[in-house]
């Protein structure tokens, strides 16, 4: 769920801090984009826009980079996408980095990507047609778009928060699967794959457990613990310090708690996963 990564996408940059949940969110994706890839044979993939998962923005493809593919991703922040091409290169990978100011256009030539791919970020963009237009002429193989789950109660719980005066540039339209289906289809792609995903034993909160209780809670109730600042308690939870090669075991640990997504039945996952994918081929 994106609504709280609005206000404080930075904050990212300096503390890189995300949390179990985001942690865990990040393999099961890394997860499905390799399986994706593999599946169509890519060699290239373009994220447009990048911006929408609830932690450090700009790195959602680091896993397919380090799988050989070449990576494109857009923003629409310079700021942003400044900090983003900072990090990839701390980081020592490389990709291509573009602004796109409204997404209603895509500068490349026809079919210039294999796979494209969007995560919770269709509700940022302006004119939903016009841009999955341009998406299916750049992409030739297939698209993986993720939405949040609108049928799961985490979604329900934090649209308690939302007012389109209070968020003007959340378009919840833009995430409805079957009008995106409908769209896709009218361009000539088929669904070939969909389901729930991102479903833990923990409820989609769109934060850390430390800021949801100080969102919910007066100070003097939070825990002195959880009232300390993340960076004062040495607990940072990276994907960073994974793909850096200071913690091998991240990945392992993570999928520890993929017993519920491996078990539940998608009924379940309709009320308590966090995301929905789809996977498009022409």
């Amino acid at each position: 769920m994106a609504i709280p990564i609005i206000n404080d996408w930075e904050k990212f940059f300096d503390n890189p801090h995300e949390g179990l949940g985001s942690s865990y969110e990040r393999i099961v994706l890394n997860e499905l984009l390799l399986a994706t890839a593999n599946k169509y044979e890519a060699r290239n993939v373009l994220e447009s826009p990048s911006f929408g998962f609830t932690g450090i923005s700009g790195i959602n493809l680091f896993a397919l980079a380090d799988s050989g593919l070449e990576v494109t991703l857009e923003d629409d922040n310079p700021r942003r996408l400044e900090l983003i091409r900072n990090l990839w290169h701390t980081m020592d990978r490389s990709f291509t980095a573009r602004h796109n100011p409204d997404f209603r256009r895509l500068d490349y030539p026809d079919r210039a990507f294999d796979l494209s791919f969007s995560f919770s970020a269709l509700w940022f963009v302006p004119d939903l047609r016009a841009f999955l237009s341009e998406l299916s002429r750049v992409t030739a193989k297939a698209i993986f778009i993720s939405v949040p789950n609108r049928s799961g109660l985490g979604y329900k719980m934090q649209l308690k928060d939302y007012s389109a005066e209070k968020y003007p540039d959340l378009r919840l339209g833009n995430i409805d699967p079957p009008s995106i289906i409908r769209l896709l289809k009218n361009l000539g792609w088929k669904l070939a794959e969909s389901g729930c995903f991102d479903c833990p034993p923990w409820p989609d909160i769109g934060m850390t457990k430390e800021e949801l209780l100080a969102k919910w809670l007066p100070g003097r109730l939070l825990p002195k613990k959880l009232s300390q600042p993340k960076e004062e308690e040495g607990e940072t939870l990276s994907i960073l310090s994974y793909y850096s090669g200071d913690d091998p075991g991240f990945a392992d640990r993570m999928r520890s708690y993929q017993w519920l997504e491996n078990a539940a039945p998608e009924a379940l996952k309709r009320v308590w996963a966090h995301h929905f994918r789809m996977v498009f081929e022409r």
